[in-house]
């Protein structure tokens, strides 16, 4: 979505007027540490923020159990953005001029995050997004991170799945037109693919929302391809491979994390059955680290975790570790250390800081069988 940047770097430069010298202040050598979480507690995108905050928490309360940083607690103190651009604004700045936080994390949307990570840059105040996919987002400032990979990376890493993991050498895309994240994935998988000597011998679109896929999904069968890329979102997808398979068309289909939601097996039946896609971890992975996290979450909220949680918990701990690193709360060796981070065996996979404040990291992929989600390895694209 387009966002009028120089209304948003003028209310950054406002925070700074109105407060000056206040992104230098620490808290007291006696106080907890406080860190912002910013994203949608309420509204229509509230289980991203909801999700995101039970992470969160979860880290703090292990990191303040096993002793804290820097001999202090670390406190948690949440804006709910409601999923709003402007609101996102809003919260960032109250976190920083009113609580004086040394770091946020958030948010989860990438609109949120691209209007809400001006006001940190301006103020030298890190920040880390658990889930904006966009590549946008760190391109703001240099003290703007993420933890999740982002929309080109993802998709480099389903055509590598697609072309060296399941050795295929013939491709159709169906993309969804009026979908950004899908038309930018369809472009990333079919440039590489194709580097790797694989062919795209079919692409089709749709437009979300659409029930009716079977003149696409027809043409697609002629040019017997071996794999079906479909970018797109779960909304879609079950109805999708449905017809795919009503008309015969047997392939398996391959979606990105776009896909993550109980409704495409609930949608698509046994019809999505040896499909693929692309997640940030997987609940069932046998790891140590994860099937811990994920108990703890279970004993929180009688749920498994979903991908905004993990990404969350990781955000807090890579944060923690770059205070304890830093070896004090100035803000500027704290985006340092973050910076830095190396190596970070997170849930969500082993997490490396690239040079553009986005991580090098795995990419999980998720194999359907008999109903059921099933962990098919990582990707390093």
């Amino acid at each position: 979505m387009r966002l009028n940047f120089r209304r948003l770097a003028a209310a950054a430069l406002l925070a700074l007027a109105c407060h000056p010298g206040r992104e230098s202040q620490t808290p007291p050598a006696t106080a907890d540490i406080p860190v912002g979480l910013y994203g949608a507690m309420s509204g229509s995108e509230a289980s991203f923020g909801q999700a995101t905050k039970v992470g969160v928490l979860l880290a703090a309360d292990e990191i303040n159990a096993s002793g804290g940083i820097l001999g202090r607690k670390i406190r948690i103190v949440t804006e709910d953005d409601q999923g709003q651009a402007e609101q996102a604004t809003s919260a960032v700045t109250k976190l920083i001029t009113r609580d004086n936080v040394v770091a946020v994390i958030g948010e989860n949307s990438s609109n949120q995050s691209i209007a809400a990570a001006p006001v940190c840059q301006a103020n030298h105040v890190p920040m880390i997004s658990p889930s904006s996919t966009n590549p946008r987002v760190t391109k703001i400032g240099d003290s703007i991170f993420r933890v999740c990979f982002t929309d080109p990376y993802q998709g480099k890493a389903l055509a590598v799945f697609a072309r060296q993991n399941l050795n295929l050498t013939t491709a159709a895309i169906l993309r969804d037109n009026k979908n950004d994240y899908s038309v930018g994935l369809a472009e990333v998988i079919r440039e590489q693919f194709t580097k790797m000597g694989g062919r795209i011998v079919a692409e089709q679109s749709y437009s979300g929302g659409d029930t009716e896929f079977r003149p696409q999904l027809t043409a697609i069968k002629t040019a017997a391809p071996q794999v079906l890329f479909v970018p797109g979102f779960y909304t879609d997808a079950g109805q999708i491979a449905i017809q795919a398979r009503d008309l015969g068309i047997t392939i398996p289909l391959v979606g990105g994390d776009g896909w993550d939601s109980p409704t495409v097996i609930a949608i698509g039946g046994k019809s999505v059955d040896g499909c693929y896609f692309s997640d940030h971890y997987f609940v069932g992975e046998q790891r140590p680290a994860v099937q811990r996290f994920v108990s703890e979450v279970r004993k929180r909220t009688g749920q498994d975790p979903a991908a905004n949680s993990a990404l969350g918990y990781d955000a807090l701990y890579i944060l923690a570790n770059a205070i304890k690193t830093a070896g004090s709360l100035d803000k500027q060796k704290i985006r340092d250390a973050i910076a830095a981070t190396k190596d970070y065996a997170g849930v969500s996979g082993t997490i490396t800081m690239g040079p553009e404040r986005d991580p090098i990291k795995p990419v999980a992929m998720i194999k359907i069988e008999s109903g059921k989600t099933q962990f098919a390895g990582w990707v390093n694209p």
